[in-house]
């Protein structure tokens, strides 16, 4: 299987949120009890992929690397970019063609919460022959990019945001592409918006016959935390998740031992880092229930 790198696109003033932006950045903003970041990095290491390249701006990548470091902690490799202005979802491959290389890539917006069994993602990682997109029932789809598919997945097409949608499926900010997608993606014209649209990308490749859709099941929950609502509503369910099941989403400590990217000496040794807080009581009770186990 070819090897999968993956970036987190943690770009943009999220002026959506503003105040709560004019200081510090979006995907640093508390979803809960962890900063936003550690929910699309968990999702990224839950999946198998431990070598990552961060895109943020220059005022918030001395925060990021503050908070994340260069991932060894965790057993993985966090790398950094930064993005003077933000000009489209797609540009993303262009900063990240030298940390792509030849293999294939896994892109998330920083923004972009995933809870529940990832084996969708799993699926696309390994299987993926071109590009591989997401689907994911809605209620409202007209706000969303809209991918129309037969049985098989194959993709029939892709709308933005349309007055009369062709499905109930939108399409999460979590896409899978082969290493075609450096040339497509230097090869874009602006939009009208004066960006280069993820659109554009995925319907290159659909022209090429090498786009699929991965349905997302009952089982996953996708939430986007863009505006005020939205965060409140994403704070308040991961909170409702973890007390009911006493377990900690995004922790990223436990991802990474339960993984094997770390050992038992390593997690120790980070646990003993930790300032007293219930994060730490936290890590201490999942070390303690695996070394009894």
């Amino acid at each position: 299987m070819q090897k999968t790198k993956a970036i987190i696109l943690a770009g943009g003033n999220g002026t959506r949120l503003y105040p709560l932006t004019s200081i510090v950045s979006k995907q640093l903003q508390p979803v809960y009890d962890k900063p936003m970041i550690y929910y699309p990095l968990a999702t990224l290491m839950l999946s198998g992929i431990k070598d990552i390249l961060l895109i943020t701006t220059p005022h918030d990548a001395p925060h990021f690397k503050s908070l994340l470091g260069d991932g060894s902690q965790w057993g993985i490799s966090l790398s950094y970019v930064e993005q003077h202005e933000p000009k489209g979802i797609a540009e993303a491959f262009i900063y990240g063609k030298e940390f792509i290389g030849s293999d294939q890539v896994c892109l998330i917006l920083g923004d972009n919460l995933f809870y529940g069994k990832l084996d969708f993602l799993r699926n696309a990682i390994q299987n993926n022959k071109g590009a591989t997109i997401f689907g994911y029932p809605v209620q409202d789809p007209e706000r969303y990019g809209v991918v129309e598919f037969d049985a098989n997945g194959t993709v029939l097409s892709i709308e933005e945001k349309p007055s009369h949608p062709k499905s109930q499926y939108a399409i999460p900010g979590l896409y899978v592409f082969d290493n075609r997608v450096i040339s497509i993606a230097e090869h874009l014209k602006p939009s009208d918006r004066g960006e280069l649209e993820i659109t554009d990308v995925q319907k290159e490749y659909l022209s090429l016959n090498a786009l699929q859709v991965e349905k997302m099941g009952r089982g996953i929950a996708w939430l986007d935390t863009g505006t005020p609502e939205s965060l409140l509503e994403a704070g308040e369910f991961i909170h409702a998740i973890e007390k009911r099941q006493n377990l900690k989403i995004a922790c990223l400590e436990e991802i990474a031992l339960r993984m094997g990217y770390i050992d038992s000496t390593l997690f120790e040794h980070l646990l003993l880092k930790l300032p007293k807080s219930s994060y730490k009581e936290y890590c201490a009770r999942v070390f303690n229930e695996i070394q009894s186990a």
